[in-house]
């Protein structure tokens, strides 16, 4: 499935519009990379503890909104953004959002 941040792709036509779709995901790290995590913030840096749960979170959004598209019956994702935030200070919320759509091969000229 073709998932992008443009409106258009190239070689390409939106056939259909299917609607809004998105990918959730709340994540938290264990008490032992929070404790690690918050001893390497007192000298400061990265923090590749907080830097993989992102990551992985944001890979799983992805995963699901593609999903979610694919029972939509899409073939592509267009417009796609990230949402994220905190909550209760320990967990991590990671929004994948975008517009379902059917692409057709754009005519050639």
């Amino acid at each position: 499935m073709i998932v992008t941040t443009t409106e258009n792709i190239p070689g390409h036509a939106v056939a259909r519009t299917l609607g809004q779709v998105f990918g959730v995901v709340v994540r938290s790290r264990g008490l032992g990379g929070n404790i690690t995590a918050s001893l390497r913030s007192i000298v400061g840096g990265e923090i590749p503890e907080y830097t993989r749960l992102v990551e992985d979170a944001r890979r799983h959004a992805i995963d699901r909104m593609i999903a979610n598209a694919h029972a939509m019956g899409a073939n592509a994702v267009v417009m796609m953004r990230f949402d994220s935030g905190e909550i209760a200070q320990s967990m991590n919320e990671v929004v994948a959002y975008g517009t379902a759509v059917v692409l057709d091969p754009a005519p050639l000229d």
